[in-house]
């Protein structure tokens, strides 16, 4: 699978993703840094890559304006340590890969992995 990492995703999550084999990407590391998450959105629906986030901006963009996308992957775990927030990816790319390869939104918080709705592209 590909990824895109917003600025607001914890990066250190890439080298797990790395290390299974996944195509990853980062903003500010593969992209300018500081882009507006209109343009993190467009970057990641040109080049279909799901996009990784921590801000909730992004379920506005998507759900309230409507902006398509190709899959979001919202990671809800304040506090996590990297441990937890490995094993909760790992959970969702056994459980829901599917999903979000279909462009769904993914919504990840303590306890709860749940499919937020349906990417309009």
């Amino acid at each position: 699978m590909k990824f895109l990492f917003d600025q607001s995703a914890d990066f250190r999550l890439i080298d797990h993703l790395c290390d299974l084999g996944h195509d990853v990407t980062a903003v500010s590391r593969n992209y300018p840094h500081s882009l507006a998450d209109e343009d993190v959105l467009a970057i990641a629906r040109q080049e279909q890559r799901i996009l990784v986030v921590a801000d909730r901006d992004f379920g506005e963009l998507i759900f309230n304006q409507g902006l398509t996308h190709a899959g979001v992957l919202f990671f809800r775990l304040p506090g996590a340590t990297l441990q937890i927030k490995i094993e909760y990816l790992d959970q969702v790319l056994e459980g829901h890969a599917d999903e979000l390869a279909a462009g769904e939104f993914v919504v990840v918080t303590p306890g709860n992995i749940r499919v937020a709705g349906r990417s309009r592209s």
